[in-house]
């Protein structure tokens, strides 16, 4: 063979070993450019903090720029449709939170899968919804109050912050699940309600518990039970629904992070893996605690099982308290 061609034939012998090295260094040097967190909610709220305070460690820890977009509108289903049909390549990341799940048996036609068209990274943290009432409320416990709402049917009207939101479903659940007779007083968030439940507007509310916290501190307001399967490390003393027998009020509010469907699974693992390590340090502790939530940070296969087990009980509840958005 003449030389030429022996030195030709091993140039590309060598080229083409160095190949999946090199393509193994692309995967490597995820991310390699900004990063976007789309929060489908206005800026100033307890989400967006929480992607303020995730952007910070991330652009600290790899280097990069992450970017907060805040998308409202809709609901939250603007921003979810926008990191739905990003491209597919782990760096538009949805910080959403339990509305995801909620709302597609709310709104049949959505325009998305909240779990197929989507990729799970972490469930980030998880807040919890009480049963409180006003300070003259003569009702103290569930046992309590179930027995004073029986007893004078119609008379007392239940808030939430708002249609469609936990608040309401789990207020049409109690009703069921309790016998009560009870009209639904829809606000337009947790702010006014809790106004009108420390003022007596309305006595029984099912409230967000950081909207209502410092209420509760300053006696405003009286916690009576808690979603949840088991009690919340953010006020430890109240005891949950099922606690006091009543079945059906586990599913407790989250907040996570979810990619476009297709995107490779090691760079969800990666932003995983930072996530889980950004929520245990000390400072980022006490600030999420500060904001009311409970730093969670798993797995995307752990939060994808969340996604899917609370689709379906949120999907039932819906179907079989027959909710409808007016």
């Amino acid at each position: 063979m003449p030389t030429v061609h022996r030195r030709l034939l091993k140039a590309a012998l060598l080229l083409a070993a160095a190949l999946p090295l090199a393509h193994a260094s692309d995967a490597e040097r995820y991310p390699s450019k900004p990063l976007t967190i789309v929060v489908p909610s206005v800026a100033g709220n307890v989400n967006d903090a929480v992607a303020r305070l995730l952007g910070q460690e991330l652009t600290r820890a790899w280097g990069q720029p992450v970017i907060v977009d805040n998308k409202p509108g809709a609901g939250t289903t603007t921003g979810t449709k926008f990191v739905a049909q990003a491209p597919k390549d782990g760096y538009t990341v949805l910080l959403t939170f339990t509305a995801h799940v909620q709302n597609p048996p709310l709104f049949p036609n959505i325009g998305y899968d909240p779990v197929k068209d989507f990729t799970a990274v972490s469930e980030v943290a998880a807040s919890s919804t009480i049963l409180a009432v006003s300070p003259d409320f003569p009702a103290r416990t569930l046992p309590e109050l179930v027995k004073l709402v029986k007893a004078n049917p119609g008379k007392y009207p239940y808030g939430s912050y708002g249609m469609g939101t936990t608040g309401h479903i789990l207020g049409e659940l109690f009703k069921r699940e309790a016998g009560l007779e009870m009209v639904h007083v829809p606000y337009k968030g947790g702010a006014p309600l809790a106004t009108d439940l420390a003022a007596g507007h309305v006595k029984i509310g099912l409230i967000a518990v950081g909207t209502a916290k410092p209420l509760l501190q300053s006696g405003k307001l009286v916690p009576v039970a808690m979603a949840g399967a088991q009690r919340s490390a953010l006020l430890p003393d109240v005891p949950t629904f099922l606690e006091n027998g009543y079945k059906g009020f586990e599913p407790d509010a989250w907040m996570g992070l979810l990619m476009p469907a297709g995107v490779p699974p090691e760079r969800a693992a990666a932003l995983s893996k930072e996530v889980a390590r950004i929520v245990r340090l000390p400072e980022i502790d006490k600030r999420m605690r500060e904001l009311n939530l409970v730093p969670i940070g798993n797995t995307p296969q752990e939060f994808d099982a969340v996604l899917r087990g609370d689709l379906d009980k949120w999907s039932r509840f819906v179907r079989e308290l027959d909710i409808k958005i007016e």
